[in-house]
C-alpha cells in the first residue's frame, strides 16, 4: 500500500470563534481537527467506518493564533488486527510572514475499524517499506507492548 492510500492532509485558517480573548486558539479546537484528520486517514486506509479509541503522545510545541494557517497531516503508521495508529502532525504558518511555518504539535491516534453492525473488523495488513516507516512502526510497537503489560498488571491489582 502506498503513502497516498494511508495519508490525509487538511488545512484551514484559524478564526476568532476558535480562540480565547487573547487570540490563542483553544487546544481542544486543534485536537478536534487532528481527530478528524486521523479518522479520515484510517477510513481511507481501511475502507471501513472508524472510531477513535485512544490518543497518545500529544505534545503542544508551539502556539496557534487567530489568522494562522494550520495544516494537519495524518498518516497510518501501524496496523493491528482491527486497529490502526495514525501519526498526526500539525504545522502552523503566518501567511503574512515568509518562512514562518512551525511544527505546532503531533500525536498518535488509535482508530478501530467497524463493520456494518458496529463491531470491530479486520483491516488490511501494512508492512513498513521506508526507513522512516520502520522506525515509527518499531516505536509504536514498543509503546503498545508496554501499554498491554501495564493494562494486564492493573487487571491483576484489581
Amino acid at each position: 500500500m502506498n503513502t497516498e492510500d494511508r495519508e490525509v492532509t487538511t488545512a484551514m485558517l484559524m478564526l476568532p470563534a476558535q480562540a480565547n480573548h487573547y487570540g490563542n486558539v483553544h487546544g481542544g479546537e486543534i485536537m478536534k481537527i487532528m481527530d478528524n484528520t486521523a479518522g479520515c486517514a484510517a477510513l481511507k486506509y481501511s475502507k471501513h467506518n472508524v472510531v477513535t479509541a485512544r490518543v497518545d503522545e500529544l505534545q503542544f510545541l508551539a502556539p496557534v493564533h487567530v489568522s494562522n494557517f494550520v495544516t494537519c497531516t495524518g498518516r497510518v503508521v501501524y496496523v493491528g488486527h482491527t486497529s490502526m495508529e495514525i501519526h498526526v502532525i500539525v504545522d502552523v504558518e503566518d501567511l503574512t510572514r515568509k518562512g514562518s511555518k512551525t511544527r505546532a504539535l503531533d500525536a498518535f491516534f488509535t482508530c478501530v475499524a467497524l463493520d456494518q453492525e458496529g463491531k470491530p473488523t479486520e483491516v488490511p495488513p501494512f508492512t513498513p517499506k521506508t526507513e522512516e516507516d520502520r522506525e515509527i512502526w518499531e516505536r509504536v510497537n514498543v509503546r503498545r507492548e508496554f501499554d498491554r503489560e501495564r493494562h494486564e498488571e492493573s487487571k491483576l491489582r484489581g
